[in-house]
């Protein structure tokens, strides 16, 4: 029997995969690129918006929580090569797009490297709970 206080148990996950040698605000860039496309190809991650007392409306978020890991560059290229064999859903942020200013140059950027030679640093990933758990594995919860 499920009640208004029973914890929330979800069959998925979201995980946000940083590599290990970016500058803090770095990663906070990384990760909020990165989780903006999860819900694009699975919109059911996305909750209800939110009101408060006063009846006013605010944004939709993410239904779950958001994981977020680090690991080396090894950690995450081996991360983002699972997720793609899995066809899971994926975002990737690489570090030539710390250079660019705007969606058309980011697409540009990443379009112009082969898979295998993306510098990548970072990966969002939203699947089920295992296989998101095989994607992410050898990285360590971010500190």
């Amino acid at each position: 029997m499920t009640t208004e206080s029973s914890p929330v148990r979800f069959d998925t996950k979201i995980a946000v995969l940083l590599r290990e040698d970016l500058a803090g605000w770095q990663r906070l860039n990384v990760t909020a690129f990165l989780v903006s496309g999860l819900g694009t190809r699975s919109p059911e991650v996305i909750g209800e918006p939110y009101r408060d007392a006063d009846d006013n409306e605010y944004l939709s978020m993410f239904r779950q929580p958001v994981l977020i890991f680090e690991g080396s560059e090894e950690v995450v290229t081996s991360a983002h090569s699972r997720a793609v064999e899995r066809n899971a859903a994926v975002a990737v942020f690489t570090s030539e797009l710390f250079g660019t200013g705007n969606d058309r140059d980011n697409r540009a950027a990443v379009r112009a490297v082969p898979k295998e030679k993306l510098d990548l640093v970072g990966v969002g990933v939203h699947g089920p709970r295992n296989a998101v758990d095989k994607i992410v594995k050898g990285a360590r919860m971010h500190p």
